[in-house]
């Protein structure tokens, strides 16, 4: 298709874009009808750049195609709201709609996590030689003395929080990044953390010791690794622009799927020091196991909660049909 067979066939569309934008100068608003139309053209121009600077990079109508989605895009995302309103939209909108987006990429993390666990917990469980192989020979020594290593001193208990919320963190963070290397890394890290909390569990179930161990996880756990699947499905979302840009280039792909990942990041910080402050105070309490049990599913119902439903009635008018 030539260039000007290309203009014949979407030049109406790009036309009726131009009207709509050219509507919402001043302080007018468009119609509900109106914003549907314009997320719908607005989408479709965008595959039409994406096919222009692949079929025509340097021609005039990928130059004015690009012209034409900037302003589109500065109407669309304009700040007409205060500081602390776009902090308020970003935390009840942005972050959960993201998680959505991506929720294939954290489901595959998930799975990249469990099997390696479950594969490592039956392993470990028949075979506790298995521990020396993994670098987990002290942890087997404490186990079979019916001894855990997660009994905090109520005086160390702040810095052990603080510790544990630095290096899940950390953790998170390297999860993400990953992605950079082809989402290889952040494969790694979820297939060895599966292995080792897997072997683990395994190890404590051989020696007796499954029961103290789960009380103590149960609490801060399904935070702490809900947080580990997210981050790793942001990282799994970053490689995955990497290896399959589509008809963007690798640059402009990594740079759309970082901008989406990025609000997971965000919050997977933000509720690994809850679970951090969890972890350091509540799990090795005296607490009975049912208040661990009922801490650890309100917050993680909590949590997926507002994954799901945050920003669904929330979104301005103007952004319906857009964000999703």
């Amino acid at each position: 298709m030539t260039v000007n067979d290309f203009i014949r066939l979407r030049e109406k569309d790009w036309a009726e874009l131009q009207a709509l934008l050219g509507r919402c100068k001043g302080h007018a608003t468009l119609s509900a009808a109106e914003v549907r139309q314009l997320g719908m053209l607005y989408r479709a121009v965008i595959s039409d750049l994406a096919l222009a600077q692949r079929d025509y990079p340097g021609q005039p109508v990928t130059i004015f195609l690009n012209q034409l989605l900037t302003r589109v895009h500065s109407y669309i995302y304009k700040q007409n709201a205060s500081d602390l309103q776009s902090i308020v939209r970003y935390f009840l909108v942005a972050i959960p709609t993201a998680f959505r987006q991506a929720f294939r990429f954290t489901l595959v993390a998930f799975l990249l996590f469990f099997i390696p666990a479950l594969i490592a917990f039956q392993l470990a469980r028949h075979n506790p030689d298995i521990a020396d192989t993994l670098g987990l020979s002290a942890t087997r020594e404490a186990l079979a003395n019916q001894s855990l290593w997660t009994d905090i001193p109520i005086e160390a208990r702040p810095y052990a929080s603080t510790f544990i919320m630095t290096n899940n963190i950390r953790v998170a963070l390297l999860a993400f990044g990953g992605g950079m290397a082809f989402g290889l890394f952040s494969v790694y890290l979820l297939a060895i953390n599966g292995v080792l909390l897997g072997a683990v569990f395994g190890l404590a179930v051989h020696y007796g010791m499954g029961h103290p161990l789960l009380e103590f996880v149960f609490a801060h756990g399904v935070l702490e690794l809900s947080i580990i699947f997210i981050a790793g499905g942001a990282g799994l979302q970053v490689g995955w622009a990497l290896i399959n840009p589509g008809y963007y280039s690798r640059k402009d792909a990594l740079g759309i799927a970082a901008r989406r990942a990025v609000p997971l990041a965000v919050v997977a910080i933000q509720m690994l020091i809850v679970a951090g402050l969890i972890e350091g105070f509540v799990s090795p309490s005296q607490a009975p196991f049912a208040t661990k049990i009922i801490v650890g599913l309100v917050s993680g119902s909590c949590f997926y909660s507002y994954l799901y439903w945050g920003g669904r009635s929330l979104k301005r008018p103007e952004l319906v049909g857009l964000a999703e």
